[in-house]
């Protein structure tokens, strides 16, 4: 597994990395800035989010809906996304639009505040807060990410609210906010871009001089040391809402995005919940028949990571039942590990993924991409192998240690969403 790539640095800061394909004739420019929701402040959530709409809006020599008509005339696509810690933008179309696409990523990083007037804020605060209501307060389930990470970090810590920020500091945030927020972070020192697919390093080099070369360097990003967050005592929680059935959410503290165990507690999501021949799946939905689904991933960041586990309760059963089984499996998977089969089970379906990373060149995860995943975290964009390396090297005992470690002798938080009125569908209080 190899994504061979040649990179260089503008005077500016600007990072590029070339990755050459020329087996059809397309391109993608992939751009990451190193800021997401992990890097606002208390009381001023949700900017990294709401710049992800604004980036769209128009810049100073590009007006407001020409970014997307410029690019769907050449035959073009793009789209963009933020988590806690990083906000990127995409453009995937035929190599012949290939300066079209840095240019317009240019004008957006380097004459945005010209444009950037009052009215766009509320329009784009307007959206910002309609998605929101969409996807999390009017959505069933919606708020459980929400309430997880508010009792799983201490008050202020940068992962303690969602990447989609409050409605009270959405709606609060002034135009003065958000510009200084983008003369902080959307600078040339504080973004990589990556260009891949049909083009020659030499030319992609003269075109990035041309567009972004002029653009000033912004200030130096530091960020402070984040001490690990810990869990003193089992957090219990019960949320009424307008669902059908209740679902019993579970969440622990554990590693950081490539940390030595940070695989090791993948496998455990993959065995335990991962499809219809995992642990959880086989007993809860097809032997008791007392659950609807059940899932479970790891999620590793820049600061912090955790695991989550949750399962849907069917018509007539309680979390109290579904609570008794996920702590009964785990404990299991603690005390004796995974099955060889098991293992190479989950390797097989991350081998898998591998293979579709390096078939798809942009999107939210080609190539591009994964070249910019890399190099933020951990400093070598061409990581593929040596990621993939630590899947091959999982050892049952490895996998059996991290569900001891972290999992079933460490304090968690226990969310249970139930219908409006049937508080009793809950888990009580403490480990049952």
């Amino acid at each position: 597994m190899h994504i061979p790539f040649t990179k260089f640095t503008l005077t500016n800061g600007l990072e590029v990395l070339v990755h050459e394909d020329h087996s059809l004739p397309i391109v993608s420019v992939n751009t990451w800035y190193h800021v997401g929701s992990g890097d606002e402040e208390p009381k001023r959530t949700g900017f990294a989010h709401l710049f992800e709409h604004i980036m769209f809006m128009g810049s100073q020599h590009v007006p407001t809906g020409d970014f997307d008509m410029l690019l769907e005339t050449a035959g073009a696509n793009n789209n963009g996304s933020t988590t806690v810690d990083r906000t990127n933008y995409y453009e995937d179309g035929p190599a012949s639009a290939l300066e079209l696409m840095l240019w317009l990523d240019a004008d957006r990083m380097g004459f945005l505040l010209p444009e950037m007037t009052s009215e766009k804020l509320e329009l784009q605060r307007g959206v910002v807060m309609n998605e929101r209501r969409q996807s999390y307060e009017n959505r069933p389930y919606g708020l459980a990410n929400e309430i997880l990470v508010d009792r799983l970090y201490p008050a202020g810590h940068p992962y303690s609210w969602p990447t989609i920020g409050s409605m009270e500091d959405i709606a609060a945030a002034s135009l003065d906010d958000v510009t200084n927020f983008f003369r902080r972070y959307y600078t040339p020192n504080n973004a990589t871009l990556v260009v891949a697919g049909d083009v020659q390093p030499a030319e992609v080099q003269r075109l990035v001089e041309r567009h972004f070369g002029d653009i000033p360097r912004g200030p130096e990003v530091t960020r402070p040391t984040v001490p690990a967050a810990r869990l003193n005592a089992d957090v219990t929680h019960t949320l009424e809402d307008q669902v059908q059935l209740p679902r019993l959410y579970q969440s622990w503290h554990t590693v950081k995005a490539f940390s030595p165990d940070d695989a090791a507690l993948e496998a455990v999501a993959g065995i335990m919940a991962g499809g219809k021949s995992s642990r959880l799946y086989q007993r809860l939905v097809y032997q008791m028949e007392i659950a609807s689904q059940v899932a479970a991933y790891e999620d590793g960041g820049r600061l912090d990571g955790r695991f989550v586990l949750f399962a849907t309760a069917k018509p007539g059963h309680t979390l109290t039942e579904i609570e008794m089984v996920l702590d009964e499996e785990m404990q299991k998977l603690a005390a004796s590990g995974p099955t060889q089969r098991e293992l190479d089970r989950f390797r097989n379906a991350m081998e898998a993924h591998f293979i579709e990373v390096l078939e798809s060149l942009g999107g939210m995860s080609g190539r591009a991409d994964q070249l910019n995943h890399y190099n933020y975290f951990v400093g070598n964009p061409d990581f593929i192998a040596q990621d993939f390396d630590r899947y091959k090297q999982l050892t049952p005992a490895d996998v059996q240690r991290v569900a001891k470690s972290y999992l079933t002798t460490a304090h968690r938080v226990a969310l249970s969403i139930v219908p409006t009125g049937k508080p009793e569908l809950a888990v009580a209080q403490g480990r049952s």
